[in-house]
């Protein structure tokens, strides 16, 4: 099973803050849903900190919290559940391979140790930043695996 957890304390920036442009796509966001209901942003707002930072950093999620007055956690849940969220730095050519069960009956285990030869471990950048690799759990191609 992949595990999805937050970058370690040394990787994570200091703060992280809205850059002009991205705030006004936050507004645009914000004022899609009533007042009541404006935690129903939380994806595309964890959506625009990956395509502001490359990643969505701790900081990043606590200060969607704080935009959306929800409990930190609960945006901590949606970014881990979320493969599409990345909570770590990543190269510029990042794989997922599946480790579900349908997929390493048909190869993806050959795939990963391909991955762990030539790129490192997963999460790992390699020195030049081009690729990063992770273990995720379903990519939805269970009949194609």
């Amino acid at each position: 099973m992949a595990t999805r957890r937050l970058a370690p304390p040394e990787v994570q920036p200091k703060s992280f803050d809205w850059s002009a442009d991205s705030a006004v796509k936050v507004a645009f966001w914000m004022g899609k849903y009533p007042e009541a209901r404006k935690q129903s942003a939380v994806i595309p707002l964890l959506w625009l900190a990956q395509k502001q930072e490359g990643w969505v950093s701790e900081p990043a999620l606590r200060k969607i919290a704080l935009d959306l007055a929800m409990a930190y956690i609960r945006v901590y849940e949606v970014a881990t559940f979320y493969t599409m969220f990345h909570l770590a730095p990543v190269g510029k050519h990042h794989l997922q391979v599946c480790g579900t069960t349908p997929c390493m009956l048909r190869g993806s285990g050959d795939l990963i140790e391909v991955c762990q030869k030539r790129i490192g471990n997963h999460h790992h950048v390699t020195p030049d930043g081009l690729f990063s690799w992770e273990e995720m759990e379903c990519m939805g191609a269970c009949a194609n695996a």
